[in-house]
């Protein structure tokens, strides 16, 4: 079978047209593949972030039951401990704070109550936790828009079919 240099070229042409078809979407499917591993670093940041809050309204809870035992008999010691503990309930963790060390300032002894001080310390740290899981979640969010955002990747996802998340930057000092 003589094929004429007619038929080759077309052939050649047809082999060289699915190379190229077969060469694009293992490039939109290799961008798309990526994009959805950065996305999912940026949620499981997220996600480690809100772990680290919640056990810090959890430690602040063992804070101010330290506080609260220290002194169950004074009204107005519990009452402060009590609007302390609503507003970290409520989010605001930092406010909370601020509350409750305006109580131990009035129990100055209560800073050397062992409960007391293993818990401020379990405080800090879950602080310096926070802090470095922000700076971890924000260096996944630039990633993923640094990738998302280039030219040709933005190509070859909108080819793809997929679609960018709005992941937006935290506050190194807090997320409320």
């Amino acid at each position: 079978m003589n094929l004429s240099a007619g038929a080759i070229k077309l052939i050649a042409g047809i082999g060289g047209l699915v190379l190229f078809i077969i060469l694009i979407v293992s490039i939109a499917s290799g961008a798309y593949n990526r994009a959805v591993g950065l996305e999912e670093n940026v949620n499981t940041s997220g996600s480690n972030l809100k772990n680290e809050e919640k056990r810090r309204a959890d430690l602040f809870n063992n804070l101010a039951d330290a506080v609260q035992a220290y002194d169950k008999h004074e009204q107005k010691t519990l009452t402060q401990v009590i609007e302390a503990r609503q507003q970290a309930n409520g989010g605001n963790v930092e406010q909370a704070m601020l509350t409750l060390a305006a109580v131990v300032e009035q129990y100055p002894e209560l800073k050397s109550q062992k409960n007391y001080q293993q818990a401020m310390t379990e405080f800090s740290i879950t602080e310096n936790r926070l802090a470095e899981n922000r700076k971890h979640y924000n260096n996944d969010v630039r990633e993923y828009n640094r990738y998302t955002r280039g030219f040709w990747t933005r190509l070859w996802l909108g080819i793809s079919g997929y679609e960018k998340q709005d992941f937006s930057y935290l506050d190194l000092k807090t997320t409320e």
